[in-house]
């Protein structure tokens, strides 16, 4: 029997009817309205906590690519923010120890630079000027005299000051020597990211790990600015997709230690004081994350928190205290963390998303990114519980439109699993009516539906559908095992209680109409889409974006390795065939009715545009209505980070696809 479990949240109970009451003069939002939103991250706030710098990023007026620049507030003044530099490409700024100069990168001159500015004002003048290679990140030293930099680089280079000599008698060939061989959209080259020390004065890059022959990231220097700890995969299969990251220490003589922590994947090393250090360890990759301490005149780790359920984002020390936010029953909330005795407190309410956090030296100020899903993002200084706005820039868009708060609820099949469901009426709801419903599915697995800004949904809500969804088992935000209940069943739990969502607002909301059921998802959802509508025919039409539908290809063609496909599946496609062909959709491909878009990219590396065709052929060789629309040169964030010309694109199509099948 299943049993379903309303909440109070926000006063609104799923059971209780819906009144739509638009303020005067709103209006339903639209996919162009992306165009006019604006991103305000990457915080940072200076050394005397009195500012803060960040980069505004606004859509173009060609639709087709966001232009960044830094801009200024005071912490403690509400809606102070200001424009500060006024290039199209500014980036990645940092202050400098003493707050009197600002660096950032930028991709003026033709290329990527690191520039310097006085923050009383003046003009920026070219710092750091790469000839080879790229730069990744950097961060200043203690004494203010040198910076730390990250230089991505072919092997055979030894001075990106250098000129490249170019020569146009070379083949257009890349060649994968290795299991990792592909990232995101592209295939990876040889090049490798080291650290290297740049003395101001003398304007000279000193080399500190060109040698390894391995990436480095996560650089930090000490308190006093003695030593550098790093992070480094040198498993003799690193390249091969070896789950494995050590922790390494520079000293003052450029003299590199590997530290004692236990086997498996350690990162975000961090600096409690000039002889310890915290960072987070994972025995294998789906392990919770624990939290140790390491002490260098011990040279030894201490565990501090073990398997924890809150996976810690964005880590940060302030005045010996741990800050982090995480994934949290539907909300992404702030956290602080005494390394002491691993106590947790929780600093902020469910109900918004907090991201792009930084915190100040003393821990007094700290600003970050706060919405929901009815408030588009803006930057705040948070404070003993209260938050100060620092920018506006969205507000005029969010005074013009009629937006809803999610109605949450609790499923629960009658084995007792509990999952997390979510609820939007059509924002034009009228008593009497019967609406569509839509159920919208996450990827992931991992990942997490909640209260944070998605003009997805609304929109779906806005064109007159009523939108249901669910964090089903394997989600992120309900505790490690809760995210594990769906290891090795692809297509069982995740399927299940999607489809429990479903029944559960057909069920409560009598205004449904049952004949007009729609479903859509992307990546993970994308497979659960095509899954789904391999076991039903009861959806009018479905979309599903970057999919897959043949695990066997999927194995053999996406970005992750022999060694990650064993882990996720249980052994590779030789040792564990009838796992990888039963929870295929190809396989029950002929089962199939429902009219289907299907949404790909060209350059997609994670869920390969194989997969797309492969659907696009098996509904066509079995005469159901099927659509390909494929992206050129998109990747598998396109609904999040495409060109927003063809992001807005892809939302209008999803609801086209629908409207076309009422």
């Amino acid at each position: 029997m299943t049993k379903i479990a309303f909440s109070g949240l926000y006063g609104c109970l799923l059971a209780a009817s819906i009144v739509s009451a638009s303020a005067a003069g709103q209006r339903a939002i639209t996919a162009e309205d992306y165009y006019q939103t604006v991103d305000s991250h990457s915080p940072l706030v200076s050394p005397s906590g009195e500012q803060v710098i960040f980069v505004r990023t606004h859509i173009s007026e060609n639709q087709r690519s966001r232009h960044s620049n830094l801009w200024l507030a005071d912490t403690s003044s509400a809606l102070s923010a200001r424009q500060f530099t006024w290039g199209d490409s500014d980036r990645a700024a940092a202050w400098s120890p003493d707050g009197r100069y600002l660096t950032f990168i930028s991709n003026r001159d033709n290329g990527s630079a690191l520039y310097k500015i006085r923050v009383a004002g003046g003009e920026s003048q070219s710092l750091l000027q790469l000839k080879q290679g790229s730069l990744v990140d950097y961060k200043w030293a203690t004494d203010g005299d040198s910076l730390l930099v990250s230089i991505s680089l072919q092997p055979d280079i030894e001075d990106p000051l250098t000129e490249k000599e170019d020569s146009d008698d070379k083949a257009d060939v890349q060649v994968a020597r290795h299991a990792v061989y592909k990232t995101q959209g592209r295939y990876r080259d040889e090049s490798l990211t080291s650290l290297w020390r740049y003395q101001l004065d003398e304007q000279k890059l000193v080399p500190l790990t060109l040698e390894s022959g391995f990436n480095e990231g996560e650089p930090s220097f000490s308190p006093q600015g003695t030593h550098i700890a790093f992070s480094s995969n040198r498993h003799p299969d690193a390249f091969e997709g070896a789950f494995s990251q050590s922790l390494f220490i520079i000293d003052p003589q450029g003299e590199q230690q590997q530290l004692n922590t236990p086997d498996g994947h350690n990162s975000q090393p961090l600096w409690l004081s000039d002889d310890s250090l915290v960072f987070i360890h994972r025995a294998e990759p789906y392990a919770a994350p624990d939290l140790y301490r390491y002490n260098l005149q011990q040279n030894q780790s201490e565990l501090i928190k073990g398997a924890m359920d809150l996976a810690p984002n964005n880590l940060q020390v302030a005045n010996g205290m741990l800050y982090f936010t995480a994934d949290n029953q539907g909300s992404h909330t702030l956290h602080q963390l005494d390394p002491g005795d691993g106590e947790i407190s929780r600093l902020s309410d469910y109900g918004y998303s907090l991201h792009d956090m930084n915190v100040s030296q003393s821990a007094e100020q700290i600003v970050l990114s706060r919405h929901h899903e009815a408030k588009l993002p803006e930057l705040y200084a948070f404070q003993s519980g209260d938050y100060l706005p620092l920018t506006d820039f969205n507000q005029s868009l969010q005074d013009q439109l009629s937006l809803e708060r999610y109605q949450t609820f609790t499923v629960q099949d009658s084995d007792g699993h509990a999952a997390q469901a979510y609820f939007l009426p059509p924002t034009q709801f009228e008593e009497g009516q019967q609406y569509p419903l839509i159920l919208n599915i996450k990827g992931g697995p991992g990942g997490m539906w909640g209260h944070q800004w998605m003009q997805e949904m609304q929109l779906m809500a806005a064109r007159g559908y009523a939108v249901v969804f669910v964090n089903y088992r394997g989600s992120s935000g309900f505790g490690h095992d809760f995210a594990q209940q769906v290891r090795l069943d692809y297509g069982g739990a995740d399927y299940r209680d999607n489809m429990l969502a479903l029944e559960t607002a057909l069920e409560q909301y009598p205004w449904l109409d049952t004949e007009r059921l729609y479903i859509t998802g992307g990546s993970h959802g994308g497979f659960l889409t095509n899954w789904i509508t391999t076991q039903s025919d009861r959806f009018r039409a479905a979309v599903t974006q970057r999919s897959v539908s043949n695990w066997l290809s999927e194995a053999g063609t996406q970005a992750f390795p022999p060694a990650s496909m064993r882990v996720e599946f249980g052994g590779t496609i030789w040792e564990n065939f009838d796992y990888y062909w039963d929870r295929s959709p190809l396989k029950y491909a002929d089962q199939v009715t429902t009219p289907t878009l299907i949404i790909h990219s060209t350059d997609d590396h994670i869920t390969p545009i194989g997969q797309g065709e492969e659907w696009f052929y098996a509904l066509k060789a079995n005469d159901v209505e099927t659509e390909l629309v494929v992206f050129q040169g998109e990747g598998h964030g396109l609904s999040r980070s495409g060109t927003p010309i063809n992001l807005v694109e892809r939302l209008n199509r999803i609801i086209d696809w629908f409207d076309k099948h009422p």
